[in-house]
């Protein structure tokens, strides 16, 4: 299974990437790190799926390994972010799949 299908294959790394289209219309202002330039920060990414944080921290690191976020580490906090290069390159690949 590719990275990015394996990516895909969750309904909660679905919805992270649907959250992060419009950070700012899906969670809170950060008292650290902003929503649009760093990223969201992985601790409201748990807190909004209803999950531990180093689980959260599980679910982003299968994202960015298929090249579909993009973490900024500020501090102790790591933020992320859709990476939309990586999102076009994906879809032209399952693209190429399903053809």
């Amino acid at each position: 299974m590719s990275a990015t299908a394996k990516a895909l294959s969750s309904k909660r790394r679905q919805q992270v990437l649907k959250w992060l289209v419009d950070p700012a219309a899906n969670f809170p202002s950060q008292h650290t790190g902003d929503l649009i330039k760093d990223g969201v920060c992985v601790g409201f990414i748990a807190d909004k799926l209803g999950i531990a944080q180093p689980s959260a921290t599980s679910q982003m690191k299968i994202l960015q390994e298929a090249g579909l976020v993009t973490p900024t580490r500020i501090a102790q906090w790591t933020f992320y972010k859709r990476d939309e290069a990586g999102i076009k390159k994906a879809l032209s690949e399952l693209s190429a799949l399903l053809e």
